[in-house]
């Protein structure tokens, strides 16, 4: 009776697969057995036993390039290598986990590009009567203000929320609103452009929505794209956000124009 089992009952011994035992040899992890008078090699205890160390370690996250060496050292090397890949298995988990978190957020389109803060004053302006598309338009813009302006983000939604307990400003905001429907040459858009600049102009916290990412950087690129990137240029919305920036200007407020180029 020859000593020793073959390679492919070694394999199924230490639960892996004839190719991962030929990986670990050629890696050095594994001493390749003498073969027998018959050609074949077999593996004895002390292969199968180390085998198994090296299947546990790999399966526990310990890099391949690292267990020859942890295997070879002494009690206190090999406690210390363990607590180490320990560690970078933590900071493994936490990053899956991140990225499960940001999965569950990707079921709602919202929360996957917006903090919490600003889904929750998504929700309210639903709740406030601006229709999935008005709602859907304030989104993109938020999520390009806070991709270009990130560091003036935050206190924009406090202007925001600020804002949205004035009767006054959601009355004139759902007007806003229903202007996306109108005509570019509609008569109500210039006397409701005057009583918008009209209110920005009496309540200087709001009118920080409009100046309060623009402040935030040297570039008027940046807010224009903010700013005109729902309308279209012949739209009644349009139309009503141009006359509201030009009253503004005209009563002082610095506002970038329109890109010349």
């Amino acid at each position: 009776m020859r000593n020793g089992v073959t390679i492919g009952q070694a394999a199924a011994f230490t639960d892996v697969t004839v190719k991962t035992v030929r990986h670990y040899h050629k890696l050095g992890l594994v001493a390749e057995p003498e073969r027998d008078s018959s050609g074949y090699r077999r593996y004895g205890s002390a292969d199968l036993l180390r085998l198994v160390q090296v299947r546990t370690l790999a399966g526990a996250g310990v890099p391949l390039a690292e267990i020859g060496p942890l295997l070879d050292a002494d009690a206190e090397r090999f406690a210390d290598s363990i607590a180490g890949v320990e560690r970078q298995l933590t900071e493994r988990i936490e990053e899956l986990a991140a990225r499960r978190d940001m999965l569950h957020r990707l079921a709602d389109g919202n929360r996957a590009l917006l903090p919490d803060r600003a889904v929750a004053l998504l929700e309210r302006l639903s709740a406030l009567g601006l229709t999935a598309e008005e709602v859907a338009a304030a989104q993109e813009g938020w999520v390009l203000a806070r991709a270009l302006v990130p560091d003036g983000f935050d206190e924009y939604l406090g202007h925001v929320e600020h804002a949205l307990h004035d009767d006054q400003f959601i009355a004139l905001s759902r007007r806003a609103a229903e202007a996306a429907s109108w005509a570019p040459d509609d008569t109500r858009i210039e006397a409701l452009a005057t009583a918008t600049a009209d209110h920005y102009l009496a309540h200087p916290e709001h009118l920080k929505i409009v100046t309060g990412l623009q402040a935030r950087t040297d570039a008027a690129t940046r807010y224009r794209l903010i700013a005109d990137h729902s309308e279209p240029l012949a739209s009644g919305a349009a139309r009503l956000v141009a006359l509201v920036e030009d009253k503004l200007r005209a009563a002082g407020v610095r506002i970038p124009g329109p890109d010349p180029y």
